[in-house]
């Protein structure tokens, strides 16, 4: 897929800073104006937002590993008890949750966090069904075999596409084992829902090596995935994820891909050097479908459908950590169109994005407030 910048409209919509103390904001984009309106306060980054079928949502708080039924109707806030503890040292803790495709009947929940001591700590993935505000079952489908010292790039993300798992694992600070398919360091792994290895997963028939591929990689040469996201429209996996000094990149995912980390990067070195054989493409790898440059740092990525803001439908939406704002993105046939930068310095660092079936927006922020967006009639 060709990266093509040139031809991108891209508008910088910057809302000057306004008082923290404000609990709803008027908002202007190229659609029409907005409300921004803080629904909860008092948390912990949260780091993802599931909606159950009952209009709740169940709310992870990243940095100190806890799951909450939260009711954004009434603000009331119930901690999950019995639930797994992470390591929540560095980027460790709770990463993401999702809902089983036939929740209504079998009740599964996915969470995906950190786990082990802060100098020896990898990714995991349990199972769990709750029951009045309590674990009452769970089990464990998936350890990555990317333990590290270093407490960073854990990933974490999950979707569910076709009645498989899909489950981002980062980099986790050495960056040469995203091309090492012996690990799942820097890969994206597809699983059946409890964990068992898809028997047509690119590397489940591969010719026995001294270090043969592990069976559950399906894609490889990421970084630090922070965003994945199933397209409605066309079935497709999407992912962002982090580039070190510039390079953040969405990506289309395919089958067996490469994507490049730390071959070839649009961003360089913390000290300014070059990234791996300092090129931004390398043939026989994927390349990315578009890039930020300078990194925005993002974070939740959601496709967007709903009615609450017609305009926004086919969407991207994307949180951004370090320049702090939402991310929108249009693109069509392959190539980005239009990016909107929304927000920008007012609602805080945003790593949690969910919709309702209103098509309300929410975002949670690394100040432990959630904000809903909602059309200004």
């Amino acid at each position: 897929m060709t990266l093509t910048r040139a031809i991108a409209l891209t508008l910088l919509l910057t809302t000057p800073a306004l008082f923290a103390q404000n609990q709803q904001h008027s908002l202007d984009s190229v659609s029409g104006s907005f409300i921004a309106e803080r629904v909860v306060e008092g948390l912990s980054q949260p780091a993802a937002i599931e909606f159950l079928p009952d209009g709740r949502a169940i709310v992870l708080q990243r940095d100190v590993g806890v799951m909450s039924l939260v009711d954004f109707a009434t603000g009331e806030r119930t901690d999950v008890s019995n639930t797994p503890e992470s390591m929540v040292d560095g980027d460790g803790g709770y990463h993401d949750v999702v809902l089983h495709p036939d929740y209504a009947d079998n009740g599964w929940i996915y969470l995906s966090y950190s786990e082990g001591e802060p100098h020896y700590s990898t990714l995991v993935v349990d199972r769990l069904r709750i029951d009045d505000a309590s674990v009452i079952e769970r089990e464990r489908i998936f350890t990555a075999k990317a333990y590290a010292d270093e407490r960073v790039h854990f990933g974490g993300r999950m979707q569910f596409l076709d009645g498989y798992l899909f489950v981002t694992v980062g980099d986790r600070y050495h960056r040469e084992q995203a091309q090492d398919l012996s690990k799942h360091t820097g890969s994206i792994v597809r699983l059946h829902d409890d964990g068992r290895v898809p028997a047509d997963n690119q590397f489940v028939d591969a010719e026995e090596q001294r270090r043969p591929p592990l069976p559950e990689i399906w894609s490889y040469g990421h970084r630090n995935p922070q965003g994945l996201a199933v397209h409605p429209l066309t079935g497709e996996l999407w992912d962002n994820e982090h580039g070190p000094r510039g390079g953040d990149e969405l990506n289309l995912i395919v089958k067996g891909g490469n994507y490049g980390w730390p071959v070839a990067s649009f961003g360089f070195e913390y000290d300014g050097g070059p990234i791996g054989k300092g090129i931004v493409f390398e043939e026989g790898m994927q390349q990315a479908t578009w890039v930020y440059v300078p990194s925005i740092a993002p974070s939740d990525l959601v496709f967007y459908q709903g009615d609450a803001f017609p305009v926004w439908q086919g969407s991207w939406l994307i949180g951004s950590l370090a320049m702090v704002h939402l991310n929108r993105l249009v693109i069509s046939d392959g190539v980005m169109v239009l990016e909107e930068r929304l927000a920008t310095g007012l609602l805080g660092r945003i790593r949690a994005i969910a919709v309702d079936v209103e098509g309300l927006v929410y975002l949670g922020n690394d100040s432990g407030e959630i904000w809903r967006l909602s059309p200004l009639e």
